[in-house]
């Protein structure tokens, strides 16, 4: 096990328990659902940084190239620590 799931691993469930003494099982359901894209990310980024493929539509854009899995890793990391960016933030400007 690498060292990004069993931190990621943390943070989500920090983010979890926090969501659940805050607003109970609505905020805990919504928590949950955000950090499906960036656990995935993070979690299985070969994988995910593999698919290549046509989004259906006309104008849509297409993935033609694989995604390194570091730049997935990274993005997911990056939406994954999003709320605590934008809280420190929001409190540093808010003083």
């Amino acid at each position: 096990m690498s060292w990004n799931r069993i931190l990621s691993g943390m943070v989500a469930a920090a983010y979890l328990v926090g969501a659940y003494s805050y607003g109970g099982q609505e905020w805990l359901f919504l928590a949950a659902t955000f950090l499906v894209l960036p656990l995935a990310c993070i979690w299985f980024s070969e994988a995910m940084g593999d698919y290549t493929g046509l989004f259906p539509g006309p104008g849509r854009p297409s993935i033609s190239e694989p995604t390194p899995a570091g730049v997935v890793c990274f993005g997911g990391w990056l939406i994954l620590l999003l709320p605590i960016i934008a809280l420190l933030i929001a409190r540093w400007v808010w003083r």
